[in-house]
């Protein structure tokens, strides 16, 4: 679940906060005999000495509810919601600034579907990259370092242990043969 259907999530919580030091993680297969995880809660220590916290799951039912990021902080409050993460839903500061009465309004966006528009912007970017041989957006690298937080949060689950990035898995599921 969390390499599924949790992992842009994580992807961007990532890219917003920055490095990740530690994560503990506790998962759970609560609702459905399956081989995976349907049920997860972690503990982020970010590189900033900020505090994060994901939970994921699979398992609401009748129906499923949207994925949000929450920023909270001494000098504001920011919450991204929705079913594709396409909703400004909190976008209050202590000392506002010119255009945040515009934030709500400009960023919320009604996308066809759960993927919304992002990936046929992405698609055009590689092409155009490629065709006028330009920096891409997101390369490997970065790709690479939301699998590492992940590979980080399974480690732990399996170990019961806070594990530190940038790590060598020993004992997580994902990648074993």
């Amino acid at each position: 679940m969390l390499t599924n259907q949790a992992s842009h999530h994580v992807d961007l919580l990532e890219w917003m906060m920055g490095d990740v030091e530690t994560v503990f993680a506790k998962a759970t297969t609560a609702l459905v005999d399956i081989e995976a995880e349907d049920t997860a809660v972690v503990v982020l220590k970010f590189a900033s000495g900020a505090l994060g916290v994901i939970e994921a799951t699979t398992a609401v039912r009748p129906k499923d509810l949207e994925g949000s990021i929450s920023v909270l902080g001494e000098k504001g409050t920011v919450e991204i919601g929705g079913f594709a993460v396409n909703q400004m839903k909190h976008w209050n500061f202590v000392e506002p600034e010119e255009g945040d009465a515009e934030v709500l309004e400009r960023y919320s966006v009604n996308p066809p579907n759960v993927y919304g528009y992002g990936h046929q912007a992405y698609y055009d970017h590689v092409i155009d990259s490629i065709a006028n041989d330009r920096k891409q957006l997101v390369d490997g690298l970065e790709g690479r370092r939301s699998l590492e937080l992940i590979n980080a949060i399974y480690e732990s689950v399996e170990t019961g242990r806070e594990v530190a990035l940038r790590f060598q898995p020993q004992h997580c599921r994902l990648g074993r043969t």
